[in-house]
This record gives C-alpha cells, sequence and structure tokens, in this order.
C-alpha cells in the first residue's frame, strides 16, 4: 500500500489517538464532505456495543453530515467490522476506508 495524502494521514492518526486513550481495540475517525473530523474507539458496555468506525459515523450523522470522504480503521485484528463498513457505504458506497495497524502502518483498503 502506498503513503497516504496529509488529510487521509490525518484521519489514522486520529483512529490511533482514540483508540490509545481507552485501550480500546480500534479506534476510527472518517472526515465529512466539509471536511470535518470525527473519532470514535469501540463501545462494549452491557446494554451498548458499537464498533469504532460505527461510532465515528454515528458522529458524523448526529452532526449533519450527509456524506463521508474518507475513514480509516486501525485495529490489533484482520477484518474490518461489518456494520461499521456498511454504515460508512450507506453514506458514500465509493469513499476509501484505510486499515491500519496499532503503529499506523498500513494494511489495506476497502
Amino acid at each position: 500500500m502506498t503513503e497516504l495524502d496529509a488529510e487521509d494521514g490525518k484521519l489514522v492518526t486520529l483512529a490511533r489517538s482514540a483508540r490509545a486513550r481507552i485501550g480500546a481495540p480500534e479506534g476510527a475517525a472518517v472526515r465529512d464532505g466539509d471536511g470535518r473530523t470525527y473519532a470514535a474507539a469501540t463501545v462494549a458496555l452491557p446494554s451498548l456495543s458499537l464498533s469504532a468506525l460505527q461510532g465515528a459515523v454515528a458522529q458524523a450523522v448526529a452532526a449533519g453530515a450527509v456524506k463521508i470522504e474518507a475513514a480509516a480503521v486501525v485495529t490489533e485484528g484482520s477484518e474490518i467490522d461489518a456494520a461499521g463498513l456498511a454504515a460508512v457505504r450507506d453514506l458514500s458506497p465509493a469513499a476509501p476506508l484505510y486499515v491500519a495497524d496499532p503503529t499506523g502502518a498500513l494494511m489495506g483498503s476497502a
């Protein structure tokens, strides 16, 4: 995978920070059509479970976003949460989704 441009690299940085802040399994960040960014970590409560990507998309939608330009997930795992990917695709079917490991090294895209 090639290097990300500065704006997409910022998404990986935000996702890493969200993950590290609470020691979550995943962190995610999205950039909306206006260039605003939203970051979230995995939520695992007895009454509420959200993937990091679902949380970031939910924040964007709650702020009025109608389009996602790009998204990034930082994870120790090898697969992207299907529901989180579906949430991104609900807003923007062609938005790139970058997947990075906890060090920020890119592992792929979807």
